[in-house]
Order: C-alpha cells, then structure tokens, then sequence
C-alpha cells in the first residue's frame, strides 16, 4: 500500500478492503485511460461510509506509480455554502437547508472543474473547492487544494455520482419519518427529483466510466456514517472549535433519512449499468468485483 494511504486513520476493516480492491481498480482504470487515448473522468459511487475517499486516495497513488495524473474530485465539496442553501429553504423548501440531496451542491461549479481539469493545453494551476462538514460550511478559497493539469484521470466520488431519477410515481408514498412528517405535500421530493432529472444528468453525462461501491443495505450505511460521525467528534474533542460541530445520535438519524430514498435506489438500479460493482459486506470487505 502507497505511504499516503497507510498513514491515514482508517476504519476497522478497511485496510484489508484497501489491499483487495485497490489494485484491481488501478489496473482497470488504467485499461480505460488506454483505450481511450485522452483524459477520462472515472464517476466512483458509494453511500456514506462506503469509502470512497480513501479508496480514491489509494487508487490514485497506485495510478501515479504508472505515471498516470490523476485527480480527484469529492462531489461533497461541491455543497453551496450555507447561506445559499438557506436561500433555498426559504424559497422551495425548509429540508433545502440540509447538504446532501440534489439540489444542495454547485453544478455548475463541478462541470467548470471537470472542463478544467481534463482540456487540452499548457499546463495550469486548478484550485478544487473544499468543503468543512463541521462547520457545515464551504471553506475559503485560500484553503482549497491545487491540481496541477494536464491530468489523465479524474475521479469524481460522491454518495449518488451516477444516479438517475426515479419515476415520477415512486414518490407519492413518504419512505421514512421525515418525509412523512416535514414533507407532507412532496415539494422536496419533487424539488430533489426535478434537479438529479435536470442539471446533476448534464454533469454525470460527463462520465466516461461508472463504479459503485455498493453497501450491503441502507441500515448498514446507518452504521457507517456513525463511524465517520463518532471519528469527527474525536477530532473535534482534541482540538475544541464554537464554529464546528458533531452531529448527536438523534441528529444524525434524521440527517441521513434525508439520503435514504435516493441511496435505495441506487442500490436497486445502478448495479445493471455501472461499468464495476463493488459488492461490499458490514466491515467493508470485497464480497465480489463485477463488470459489464
């Protein structure tokens, strides 16, 4: 495994996931970027605590040992920043405040980047947009990484990079407590659809391949994003800050319902068309590797 890699705080189990997975998709990335003969976007799907963003990292140090560019780009650092999404809540819909669904990132930020990132020419400096889930805020640009281009990869993570809308008939019945509850009309739910069926298709068309990390189920995902929630609070411990914040077990259950409807469907469709499945087990371990 690539120094970078070992050096992160992974999860319990995901080290042995790294070194299974890892150099399989670096050698088929690599087989895609040849067969094409010019930068490629690589979408890699996954629900919250699936790993994507470590695989990322360990994916694109095994690519640079092939002298292989690559970038990567989160779709979470793609979130408007806060008051842009209160904006919204006022205007369409109060769930509008909370980052996640469509709806809540900047499309059209995220297909200047990928324009950027992968266009013929002289060499240049592309700052990527960082995002800080304590404090539920973008971070300022003085605080974003740098890429230098030209890059033969990109690989753009996020919890529903590839998704596809569903039919308009499969959101009259809430799916949780939460749209039951503060989404009683279905606004949201149409608002949500209308932007993945909109401007999100215009930047997943951008996608050269697809791959799903796919969880074992939506109550795993539950777990999963505890973990992620239980590390920042650890961190938040050490290093005190009134500006950022964890989220309680009480929050975080009705955060991640916002998530729900979409993320079963993913797991329902997208393994049909997606270029790699991923099957994953409870602690993150390849249960299989599948492709079209």
């Amino acid at each position: 495994m690539p120094p970078d890699v070992r050096e992160l705080d992974l999860p319990d189990g995901y080290e042995t996931m790294l070194e299974s997975l890892c150099r399989p998709l670096a050698d088929a990335i690599a087989g895609w970027r040849r067969e094409t003969l010019r930068p490629i976007v690589v979408g890699v799907c996954g629900a919250q605590g699936s790993g994507k963003s470590t695989l990322c990292t360990a994916v694109a140090a095994m690519l640079a040992e092939r002298n292989l560019q690559t970038a990567v780009l989160a779709l979470d650092d793609l979130y408007l920043p806060k008051a842009r999404r209160a904006t919204m809540a006022a205007a369409i819909h109060p769930l509008f405040r909370t980052r996640g669904p469509p709806g809540t990132h900047d499309v059209g930020l995220g297909l200047s980047l990928l324009d950027a990132l992968v266009r013929d020419g002289p060499p240049a400096d592309v700052a990527l947009p960082a995002f800080d889930k304590a404090s539920d805020d973008r971070r300022p640009p003085d605080q974003w990484p740098h890429v230098k281009t030209p890059v033969d990869i990109v690989l753009f993570e996020g919890w529903c990079v590839g998704a596809q809308p569903q039919a308009s008939a499969a959101l009259a019945a809430p799916i949780n407590a939460l749209e039951a509850t503060e989404d009683q009309a279905g606004r949201w739910r149409a608002g949500v659809e209308a932007a993945l069926a909109g401007p999100y298709q215009a930047l997943f068309s951008r996608l050269d391949r697809l791959i799903l990390l796919k969880a074992p189920s939506f109550e795993q995902v539950y777990a999963w994003r505890a973990e992620q929630e239980a590390k920042l609070a650890a961190s938040l411990d050490a290093a005190p800050d009134p500006h950022r914040r964890s989220m309680s077990p009480q929050d975080l259950r009705r955060f991640i319902m916002h998530y729900e409807r979409l993320t079963r469907h993913i797991l329902a469709e997208m393994p049909s068309r997606a270029d790699l499945v991923v099957e994953l087990g409870p602690g993150r371990e390849v249960l299989g590797l599948h492709s079209l």
